[in-house]
């Protein structure tokens, strides 16, 4: 419960900030462009009160359509963006595969969770680095969807970080193996090894020679 607690006291600060910034933006274009809250108001399909309690941020929070209306009106054109902080809750079924593949490692091989990817101003992680020969960074998946963006986004944590190898570990489903199957080919090269090639040398404390996926 605390941890849900904490998100929700920070999206809701974050909410309240994004608020007043949006309503202090809209309000400084309308003076910019010369225009009544009356006219953006006809213009966007909104009430003249909507509009003056959206810069006042007296909305909370306000609809987007209705802020990209509002934009729209004062040739602005809204973006949203999402960016990673702190840690993303685990669920237990990806706990229960990086705890799968910890007990396939010889116990005197060190392993960490949740290890940054970059310096002090990089919010990713890793899921799990070994520490064998080599660092073996882990991500976990227990439902493969769009394999092409968890490929990019790998690619890119392993090309900021210090790791020296990349395991992406599958839960092993029905699903995620009919996934993989379709991609595989497309996957190759960023994992070129496959589970038994990874866990052979795993198994030995040694890290795999290329990248590879693993279902567990």
């Amino acid at each position: 419960m605390g941890a849900r607690e904490t998100a929700r006291g920070r999206g809701e600060r974050q909410a309240t900030r994004l608020t007043r910034e949006i309503g202090t933006e809209l309000r400084e274009a309308r003076w910019t462009a010369g225009v009544s809250q009356r006219h953006v108001a006809r213009t966007a399909g909104l009430s003249q009160s909507h509009v003056s309690r959206t810069e006042r941020a007296l909305r909370d929070p306000p609809r987007l359509d209705e802020l990209a209306r509002h934009a729209a009106a004062l040739g602005l054109r809204m973006s949203v963006k999402l960016y990673p902080e702190g840690s993303p809750v685990r669920d237990a079924g990806q706990l229960r595969v990086l705890g799968r593949l910890r007990k396939e490692v010889p116990p005197e091989i060190p392993s960490r969770t949740e290890v940054p990817v970059g310096g002090y101003a990089d919010l990713r992680a890793w899921d799990m680095v070994i520490y064998a020969d080599l660092q073996v960074a882990i991500d976990a998946e227990t439902r493969l969807h769009d394999v092409q963006a968890i490929q990019r986004r790998c690619e890119t944590k392993l090309r900021d970080s210090e790791a020296d190898r990349m395991v992406l570990v599958v839960a092993d489903t029905v699903h995620n193996r009919r996934v993989l199957r379709e991609h595989r080919a497309a996957l190759a090269s960023t994992f070129p090894l496959d589970t038994a090639e990874v866990m052979a040398v795993l198994r030995q404390g040694k890290a795999p020679a290329q990248n590879g996926i693993v279902v567990l």
